[in-house]
């Protein structure tokens, strides 16, 4: 057989075993970037019209999340705002509406106390679903919901989920254990 048909050959390997690899890679990434995430995977997905384009968005979010310096809560800030839902709860029975409100004030002063930027809206959804991919939705329903109380749409029951959802992320928030690095990924 001639050298050029070996050279050929070694070169046409070479192609396929660096295809196998990149699809390995590949997949390996968008099985670490599904478990990370979870429903927050295939919303952005759907958002972004396409796997990849959404999954360069959620590495983009990994890559600023770990430039931020998130920070447990001190035992007497977790017990503060323990005592502050306490009220914004039994506030829900006499003024729902301002119920709301105070639940969302809190979510975000827990937010900014342990170290998330307190950007527009969506900046803050992104930053949450890095860590807390599970409630991030509850987040953007109550929210949701918020904005129609502020614009006078929202029924009691409304306003009662609203509180559901926002303590989710709450709970959440306030866990006072660190995730190791394998309930994270």
């Amino acid at each position: 057989m001639p050298g050029w048909l070996w050279i050929v050959i070694a070169l046409a390997a070479l192609v396929v075993i660096g295809l196998i690899a990149w699809a390995l890679m590949t997949r390996r990434r968008s099985e670490h970037l599904r478990d990370r995430f979870g429903p927050e995977y295939d919303r952005t997905v759907s958002e972004h019209g396409g796997r990849r384009s959404a999954e360069t968005e959620l590495e983009r979010r990994e890559e600023k999340r770990e430039r931020l310096d998130i920070v447990p809560l001190s035992s007497e800030s977790r017990e503060r705002y323990l005592a502050s839902w306490r009220g914004v709860q039994t506030g829900f029975v006499d003024e729902p509406a301002g119920a709301v409100t105070d639940a969302d004030r809190l979510v975000t002063d827990v937010m900014r106390e342990r170290g998330y930027p307190m950007d527009e809206f969506e900046q803050r959804v992104a930053d949450i679903s890095v860590d807390h991919a599970d409630v991030v939705e509850h987040y953007r329903a109550a929210h949701a919901i918020r904005l129609a109380n502020d614009a006078g749409e929202a029924s009691t029951e409304d306003l009662r989920q609203a509180i559901v959802h926002y303590r989710a992320l709450f709970e959440e928030l306030l866990d006072h254990r660190e995730k190791t690095a394998e309930e994270v990924a």
